[in-house]
């Protein structure tokens, strides 16, 4: 009997044991839903396709790696969107009527997903169609169907009925593609990319069995002498201008394509490279080298006027504390290259990212005198160390607001954040930094790669560039930093 009871009391123990690892788990998933993202400062915008605004409400939406950031830019709040899956996002665009959210993911086996905008950013739908990772997404005019194009070495062009959970339409695309915009009127898309401009025709696919997926009809654009061009970004016309598509390449050539596909008329940009372009009724954006963005009419491909350069690379944000307009230009400034732009009609402002991960919202509502609303900078390249500034017991001997703290990176500059705006605090460029050490005199490292890979990991990253750790005295009078070459600070 004594052995029997023994025995009980050992298997009551090992029943209870999945209950105590279940209690451990359940702890731990209630203390981390006590854990709240509420700011996210960085951007891994790659080109044109990681970013929109919401035509309706002005909001904008960029990848910051597994996140997306919903920016409100009138009063610098962020809500976001965390893919759940953790695979970094690599493009996105809002529905036309701003409701729901598209996004394609870099890695294996991606996703192509929807979220709804409102009613706290949920997932209402997904497909996975691609293999390596999605290059670019869009929804059609009248958001009921998505079309998403692979990295190159997925090869996948697809179009998806979201709503009822159907690949309708599919094919190969060989060429690396950059962009894609939908035509107004639904019937066709446009893909661009390394010499190739396509136009892909949903005709066919309306003629669709039920659950059945019919190849998609493409059309190459007729490119004459511009066959060896690579297309970096592509936009079907609105209003009088729906029947044409405007084209830009990365030599610096704005180029218009006709109702029957040719390649009509260009205009060189006066630009060393170019980068994307946003189209509305009325204006062409074109995102140019050295901050450059210029404007055109789309009816004629008229020059209207060319938007100020953000900040220059290496600037001091402690002499930019006054009011009124950015600093001026100086004699041999260098500016970081506009990466990707996307324009609000409904209240006439444009937003631009550089390749330096900076962050601005134009109002151009008076073209020829736009104004800057918003502007943000980050670190172009990885973070390597966080230290928090020490709450010190005598406050006048800190050196730094209460909430402040430091970061570090492969771009070659040390920042100082703050968590909470100080009072009396200001300058031209951003709201959370206070200030940019920069550790040398070469900018280089300022700007991210310019040659990026499909997964969007620059192509220099593991070069000796950068400060890898810091440390802060316990008194918070000094700081030390260390570099990828050894060096101590």
């Amino acid at each position: 009997m004594a052995e029997g009871a023994d025995s009980g009391s050992v298997n009551t123990a090992k029943r209870k044991q999945p209950a105590g690892r279940r209690s451990r788990q359940s702890r731990s998933k209630t203390s981390s839903s006590r854990v709240t993202l509420e700011k996210v400062l960085g951007i891994s915008t790659a080109n044109s396709s990681g970013l929109t605004s919401d035509p309706k409400s002005g909001l904008i939406a960029y990848p910051a790696g597994c996140v997306i950031v919903l920016l409100h830019p009138k009063n610098n709040k962020q809500t976001h969107i965390i893919n759940t899956s953790r695979k970094p996002f690599s493009a996105l665009a809002f529905s036309h009527d701003g409701k729901h959210l598209v996004t394609g993911e870099s890695g294996h086996m991606p996703c192509v997903r929807v979220w709804e905008v409102d009613g706290g950013g949920g997932q209402v739908a997904e497909v996975q169609s691609h293999k390596y990772g999605v290059s670019c997404v869009a929804f059609s005019t009248n958001s009921c169907y998505i079309v998403s194009v692979g990295y190159q070495h997925d090869m996948t062009v697809s179009v998806w009925d979201w709503r009822k959970g159907l690949i309708i339409a599919s094919n190969k695309v060989s060429s690396r593609v950059l962009a894609v915009s939908f035509s107004q009127d639904n019937s066709y898309f446009v893909t661009a990319g390394n010499r190739h401009v396509k136009f892909w025709f949903l005709d066919a696919s309306k003629e669709r069995r039920v659950n059945s997926t019919v190849p998609l009809i493409g059309r190459s654009g007729l490119l004459g002498d511009h066959k060896n061009s690579v297309f970096s970004g592509v936009a079907c016309g609105r209003g009088l201008t729906s029947a044409k598509t405007f084209c830009i390449t990365s030599s610096g050539l704005l180029c218009l394509f006709n109702s029957n596909r040719h390649l009509e008329a260009w205009v060189h940009l006066k630009t060393a490279s170019a980068s994307c372009l946003a189209v509305s009724k009325d204006f062409l954006f074109c995102g140019c080298a050295d901050g450059a963005v210029r404007v055109f009419s789309p009816s004629n491909l008229q020059y209207i006027s060319t938007l100020p350069q953000p900040h220059r690379l290496g600037v001091d944000l402690a002499q930019s504390t006054h009011h009124g307009d950015l600093l001026p230009a100086s004699p041999g400034a260098r500016y970081p290259d506009t990466l990707a732009v996307t324009f609000d009609p409904s209240s006439r402002q444009l937003t631009c990212v550089y390749n330096d991960h900076s962050v601005y919202v134009w109002d151009v509502r008076d073209v020829r005198n736009a104004t800057k609303l918003y502007s943000a900078l980050y670190h172009s390249s990885c973070v390597w160390s966080i230290e928090v500034y020490p709450e010190l017991p005598d406050a006048s001997r800190a050196c730094l607001p209460p909430s402040s703290f430091l970061t570090c990176s492969s771009d070659n500059t040390i920042r100082l954040w703050h968590a909470d705006p100080p009072t009396g605090h200001r300058n031209l460029y951003s709201n959370d930094l206070l200030r940019i050490l920069y550790v040398g005199e070469d900018t280089q490292h300022l700007q991210a790669e310019g040659e990026r890979g499909e997964w969007g990991e620059a192509a220099g990253a593991d070069g000796k560039a950068g400060i890898r750790v810091l440390g802060i005295s316990p008194d918070g009078q000094h700081l030390a930093a260390g570099d990828r070459c050894g060096n101590l600070r």
